[in-house]
């Protein structure tokens, strides 16, 4: 190895020497401790020349032993010498390294520290290119020559080179791990699948790998998918995001004019009452003004009257007395009453009354108002990643209250348990008429509307019942296609009898099948459009599961199917309370 870096070296050399018309050493510029080409040229007394910071280093480790000598010709020094930097050899060097360095790629593919090195190289290891399964070294490209030119050795199997290829040899036997021990699940060579592995499942190590990188392959697409469908949910996210945030501007616009418009309302009917009490003032006390000035001029005439009595009164003369008297003694009407002056002093004391009444009023209906539009604005809800409930437990925690609307009851349904529970009855119940009371069909519709997430139970009793939802707007007399629940597209509904059960909407009939149980849960997920029916006992059993969407809020509801005068009793149906 030593005498191929000598050559290069020489033919560089000469090179560079020729195209200069120098003639200089061939290790002239070559540092003999590192065998590169010099770095920061330094000459020593001896006339030899070294990077600076390898003759340093070489002089620091000889400082223990109190000797500095020359590593190529040994002359030793007694003190350590000054070091003269080469002027003329950095020149040199860098030329060297543009022009002829190029021409010799060889001497870049030494190994450095992070590269696996050649296992036949002596002296300065080149960088290896393969590695040899059955010679177990690897090989420089100098010395994979005869692999490729050696008829045996063409056999070889040839891989890249990686410091981590030592694991594949068996430490016991130096062998390769060719055989995969399924037993184990390890790495094994032939030697040990006769020895400690006998009787073990063992396959070919490649022949594993390719079931295992199946399995990869299957792994990957199932990522791959996951990743596609999260980036769809990530999607769906923003775009939810974009909505709620285009949502909630609107209502806060729409809100803000709305109230504004309230605000401008109420100023306006504030201005109509001080108007009103303006003028209404300005009126009574033009009145009052009047009647004062009329009492002031009667005041006037009978104090001018009582001084002419006056002074009749003092008149002595008889004849004069007499003339005058008739004229004096007769007194006018007064113009006024006397109930004035017994009159209540109240004049616009009712009008703030009244405005202290309507403000009483207001603050009810806003505070009763505003705990519904509270309401309203928590019920807002994200759909996307929320977690599907699947144990009665889960389904519980969106339990709803389900109470019955005497309102909407056919007259033959007795309401009982806080209207809970509805009864057909042969007896028609005394309800007073109600638009909202279904004429024609045996049903009654609940007093809560259903939005969000929401879960409901009905116990049920007799020859058959349906649970049902509807719109609120569906009709409540004319033919069963107007009003029945199932029968029209405003509502869904579970037949449920003794042996079976049916699903009913827009007048189309769906078998359904399921264990028969008297207990029917309901499950609402009002903005993702599912509606599910389940079976509850001692597990749940999903019946029937509709997916659509809904564009009203919806109401529990049920009916019952025999006619009253053909009833025996017994049909109930009671919506639980948990």
């Amino acid at each position: 190895m030593f005498e191929e870096v000598k050559l290069t070296r020489s033919l560089l050399l000469r090179a560079k020497m020729a195209q200069r018309g120098l003639h200089l050493d061939r290790n002239n510029l070559f540092c003999s401790i590192c065998l590169d080409l010099l770095k920061d040229p330094v000459t020593i007394p001896c006339g030899h020349s070294y990077c600076m910071n390898c003759i340093k280093e070489h002089w620091d480790g000889e400082d223990q032993r109190r000797i500095q000598s020359c590593p190529q010709c040994r002359k030793t020094f007694r003190q350590r010498p000054a070091l003269l930097k080469n002027i003329m050899l950095p020149e040199l060097v860098e030329d060297l390294k543009k022009t002829v360095l190029q021409a010799a790629p060889t001497y870049h593919c030494y190994a450095k520290p992070k590269d696996v090195a050649c296992d036949v190289c002596t002296g300065r290891k080149r960088k290896a290119v393969k590695f040899c399964l059955i010679c177990l070294a690897s090989y420089c490209d100098s010395h994979l020559q005869t692999h490729y030119s050696a008829p045996p050795l063409k056999k070889h199997k040839l891989v890249n080179p990686s410091k981590d290829l030592q694991e594949n040899i068996c430490s016991r036997h130096d062998e390769v791990m060719k055989i995969f021990c399924r037993t184990d699940q390890q790495c094994i060579c032939y030697l040990c699948s006769m020895d400690e592995h006998k009787g073990h499942e063992t396959v070919p190590a490649a022949a594993e790998k390719t079931e295992k990188q199946k399995e990869l392959q299957v792994s990957r697409q199932q990522i791959q998918q996951r990743i596609q469908d999260q980036e769809k949910d990530l999607k769906l996210l923003q775009q939810e995001v974009e909505a709620i945030n285009v949502s909630a501007d609107r209502a806060v616009k729409d809100s803000e004019k709305i109230f504004t418009e309230m605000i401008r309302l109420i100023q306006k009917r504030r201005s109509d009452v001080k108007q009103q009490i303006r003028s209404q003032q300005e009126t009574e006390v033009s009145r009052v003004k009047d009647l004062q000035e009329k009492l002031e001029q009667e005041i006037t005439e009978l104090k001018r009257k009582d001084a002419e009595m006056k002074q009749l009164s003092k008149t002595e003369d008889h004849n004069q007395f007499f003339h005058n008297y008739p004229s004096l003694s007769a007194l006018s009407e007064s113009t006024h009453s006397s109930s004035i002056n017994i009159r209540p002093l109240r004049y616009f004391e009712d009008v703030t009354a009244a405005v202290s009444e309507l403000r009483d009023k207001l603050q009810d209906i806003l505070r009763d108002t505003w705990t519904n539009i509270s309401l309203t604005i928590t019920e807002v809800d994200v759909l996307l990643l929320r977690p599907k409930p699947k144990t009665r437990a889960d389904f519980l925690k969106y339990f709803q209250h389900i109470t019955l609307d005497p309102h909407t009851a056919y007259k033959h349904l007795f309401l009982s348990e806080e209207n809970r529970r509805a009864a057909l009855m042969k007896q028609q119940q005394s309800y007073p008429d109600h638009p909202e009371r279904f004429i024609d069909s045996k049903q009654v519709l609940s007093r809560e509307s259903l939005t969000g997430r929401c879960y409901w139970e009905v116990e049920w009793k007799g020859g058959g019942v349906k649970v049902a939802v509807s719109y609120h707007n569906i009709s409540r007399a004319g033919n069963s296609h107007k009003c029945a629940f199932g029968f029209n597209d405003k509502s869904w509904a579970l037949h449920c009898d003794s042996n079976s059960y049916t699903f009913y909407h827009n007048n189309i009939k769906t078998p359904v099948s399921g264990p028969v149980s008297s207990r029917i849960g309901v499950y609402l997920d009002h903005r993702a459009g599912i509606l599910s029916f389940y079976s509850v006992s001692e597990t749940m059993t999903l019946l029937h599961r509709v997916q659509t969407t809904f564009t009203q809020p919806l109401h529990a509801g049920i009916q019952f199917f025999y006619y009253y005068f053909y009833y025996s009793g017994g049909d109930t149906a009671e919506f639980i309370k948990l």
